[in-house]
């Protein structure tokens, strides 16, 4: 038995999550949950898990000092946004199992992060981290030649700049293919994500950057693979599940079984694989370039990428101009000597107010 707490338990990850541990009672158990805005879920949720207030939390701080406080085996920490670093930071030095489907956290603390972290403490959760985390059971590490991350391509995929220019947020939110909150689906249609997951691929499993491909891959079946020096190409596949990566992210190195549906062989199916169109999606490119400058650059990246999309939805700002903030506000960003957190929460509060003025004056 296996006890779990969910931070975000109210978003997507969060329901996800609870409905594989309601699915699986003699495996895992509930003994935390962490929300944000639907209260009244969080409460329901609690209630229907035996949860006193004790054992709830409410926002980022008391989150963190729930998980602090409260005995567990995994951290699953499901929240949306670089808020959820305290989380993380709090599970890793406890030493819990950090099942992380917050991607920004480990990505704007960086180094921090990984000083805390004890080999295999970090469980990713991402479709595409747990696909590579699972291909690589497949070879040794210094075996590992490349790692293939793939795309979706998003809603917007084979536009040229200007049709981006005139996309809504409605048409944003529009997936092809996955069931996510607002930031991270808007981040799949500009491909800021993948940028995120590829500075994210290289902090999990130590490749360089330049062995870090992404390919678009609409049918979002394959989820990732890895490529060894012998030229082997190990895949891990299958339907689009968000609930497969969470249950291993919560079991690992174990599976439950039927967590997910297989692909059905009996069918006829057709994967197609593409590049990246990097002139009209820039964030990719700025992406690589920022995580190879490191320090607080991945921090200002992702904050001001977080105010950019707040300012689309609100219609202050064009689709298209969103890789235009991060672009500037990476540009202008002097990092300081020494990393440390308060250097990275600095650099996020200078790049929520530089991006906050650049789209006041576009």
């Amino acid at each position: 038995m296996r006890e779990v707490i969910v931070i975000g338990s109210t978003g997507s990850i969060g329901t996800q999550a609870l409905e594989v541990i309601r699915a699986n009672p003699d495996r895992l158990k509930v003994v935390g949950l962490s929300g944000f805005r639907n209260l009244d879920l969080l409460r329901a949720q609690a209630e229907e898990f035996g949860l006193t207030e004790s054992k709830m939390a409410v926002g980022p701080d008391a989150a963190a000092a729930l998980v602090r406080s409260q005995s567990c085996d995994v951290v699953l920490n499901g929240m949306t946004g670089s808020a959820g670093l305290a989380v993380t930071v709090a599970a890793l030095e406890r030493g819990r199992t950090l099942a992380l489907a917050n991607k920004e956290s480990l990505i704007v603390g960086g180094p921090l992060v990984k000083q805390l972290s004890k080999p295999g403490q970090i469980v990713p959760v991402d479709s595409e981290h747990s696909a590579i985390a699972q291909a690589m059971l497949a070879g040794k590490n210094s075996e590992v030649q490349k790692l293939i991350l793939t795309a979706s391509g998003g809603p917007f995929r084979g536009f040229s700049k200007a049709q981006l220019a005139q996309v809504t947020p409605a048409q944003a939110l529009r997936h092809p293919t996955w069931d996510m909150g607002k930031v991270v689906t808007t981040n799949s249609a500009s491909l800021v994500n993948k940028g995120l997951e590829v500075i994210e691929a290289h902090l999990l499993f130590d490749v360089p950057f330049e062995r870090i491909e992404v390919t678009v891959h609409p049918q979002s079946v394959v989820h990732s693979m890895v490529e060894f020096v012998d030229g082997s190409v190990i895949a891990q596949c299958s339907p689009p599940d968000m609930k497969l990566p969470i249950a291993l992210g919560m079991m690992w190195p174990e599976r439950l079984a039927g967590v997910a549906q297989a692909v059905d062989w009996t069918k006829s199916h057709t994967w197609t694989f593409e590049p990246v169109d990097e002139a009209v999606f820039g964030s990719l490119r700025l992406a690589r370039e920022v995580g190879m400058a490191g320090s607080t650059f991945p921090a200002v990246y992702n904050a001001s990428n977080e105010q950019a999309v707040e300012a689309f939805h609100a219609g202050a700002l064009r689709f298209d101009q969103i890789f235009d903030v991060i672009e500037s506000c990476v540009s202008q960003h002097v990092p300081t000597a020494e990393l440390s957190l308060a250097a990275v929460l600095e650099a996020e509060r200078w790049a929520r107010v530089t991006a906050d003025s650049l789209i006041a004056n576009l």
